[in-house]
């Protein structure tokens, strides 16, 4: 079987890592991949953007199945260009990736059908979103509708920084014309968990739970970033309330969608909060998360590619699914600046001795120049590693991460504390 895995992040190259591993699996390529990538798959030089070029790419090459990692070209259609070739592709029709492309959209749903989430406001007027804003209950969370790199939610602790937020949006044009809208909620507080879900269009069979820590710094303080790091299993999440967000949030979803006359098919993301009165939605994704991939995807005991092919097949209820024990740790080692502006073409030293550890170093923004793997993105490295707990995770992790260096690198010291 050939693959074409269309991404180039930490999150494409822990499904390559995977995708290697089946003995299915004859040939994959990676458009456009990474440096890390290359060691396992074909790099291509095509953007996830060019949705014709990849459709060719595939057509050209015999390619059996592509698996699509970042949601851009899912909300564009990559899906619906591949299927009307008659190409093998995983993922959701565009009209079904509207659960992550449009806020709106998914907000509207979930009150149709009765899924808990924040109460929450839309507006398309800067001056109604003040106006709001001058007499609601604060702290607020401000929301761009379309996407902006899991950088456009903003938690706002007082009025004049939840108007800040929404000019920034909708008149500073931060996220271009993903801000032509924006959502306002209302604050929930708790512990936050994200479940994954294998989906066919019928039923969902979640994985493993995660928990991403998103704000730059430690203690979660700071802006959001598009995620620091990541721990698997999330401690808060029980048995008992896992049994209800499958039952009463990710299958109420499945079939939700499905009576909108759009089935889901492919990876539900969804964001939870497990707040005092129960857990509540706080976003989905219409794909594997980044770094949750880098977290979930490495305590995977079956092979992902049976899997895919079921979801594809709508036999996803025939499907056994097995997950190994063990706690897994992801660490993000990122540019100095970030999220903010950084610079690229520093130098990473210490692959060698990192990979001697107990962990897998996952490659996110890096490039080869003058024979060297250099910085090329705002999180460049995610290492992960397994252990019987999340001390032991932790310790392995982070002995790696001791031993890679390069220039203005920052990085979280407390993913899995808190």
């Amino acid at each position: 079987m050939k693959v074409l895995v269309v991404g180039g992040g930490g999150r494409e190259h822990t499904l390559v890592w995977k995708i290697a591993q089946s003995p299915r699996v004859e040939q994959i390529y990676c458009a456009p991949g990474n440096i890390g990538i290359k060691n396992l798959a074909n790099c291509v030089n095509l953007s996830v953007d060019d949705i014709k070029g990849l459709a060719d790419f595939a057509e050209t090459n015999s390619i059996d199945l592509t698996i699509v990692g970042p949601e851009a070209p899912l909300v564009a259609g990559i899906v619906d260009e591949f299927e009307k070739r008659g190409l093998g592709i995983f993922g959701p029709s565009k009209a079904a990736a509207q659960i992550e492309g449009s806020k709106v959209f998914s907000k509207e749903l979930m009150k149709k059908y009765k899924i808990p989430t924040a109460a929450y406001r839309v507006f398309d007027r800067f001056e109604d979103a003040i106006t709001y804003i001058n007499t609601a209950v604060v702290p607020l969370v401000v929301k761009a509708e379309g996407l902006a790199a899991g950088k456009g939610v903003i938690i706002v602790k007082d009025r004049d920084t939840a108007k800040a937020a929404v000019k920034d949006i909708m008149i500073d044009k931060a996220f271009g014309a993903s801000g032509a809208r924006i959502v306002i909620e209302e604050y929930l507080e708790g512990p936050e968990v994200t479940v994954l879900a294998f989906c066919d269009g019928k039923i969902a069979v979640p994985m493993v739970s995660s928990r991403d820590h998103k704000p730059i710094f430690d203690g979660n303080k700071g802006p959001n970033t598009g995620g620091m790091g990541a721990v698997s299993p999330a401690s808060a999440y029980s048995s008992e309330l896992a049994e209800v967000v499958e039952k009463n949030i990710i299958q109420r979803t499945i079939d939700a969608m499905a009576s909108e006359g759009i089935p889901f098919k492919g990876i539900l993301y969804t964001g939870l909060m497990l707040t005092k009165t129960g857990p509540k939605v706080l976003e989905y994704n219409c794909r594997f998360g980044d770094p949750e991939t880098q977290v979930v995807i490495p305590r995977l005991k079956t092979d992902l590619i049976d899997i895919i092919e079921a979801v594809i097949n709508d036999n996803l209820i025939h499907t056994k699914i097995e997950w190994k024990d063990e706690t897994a740790v992801c660490v993000v080692m990122a540019s100095g600046g970030y999220p903010g502006p950084y610079e690229i073409d520093k130098p990473i030293n210490g692959f060698d001795e990192a990979e001697k550890k107990e962990a897998v170093v996952f490659h996110a923004g890096t490039a080869a120049k003058n024979d060297k793997i250099v910085t090329a993105g705002g999180r460049v490295l995610g290492i992960t590693a397994l252990g019987k707990d999340i001390q032991d995770a932790r310790q392995k992790a982070y002995e790696a991460v001791s031993k890679i260096n390069f220039d203005g690198m920052h990085y979280r010291k407390d993913i899995g504390l808190l």
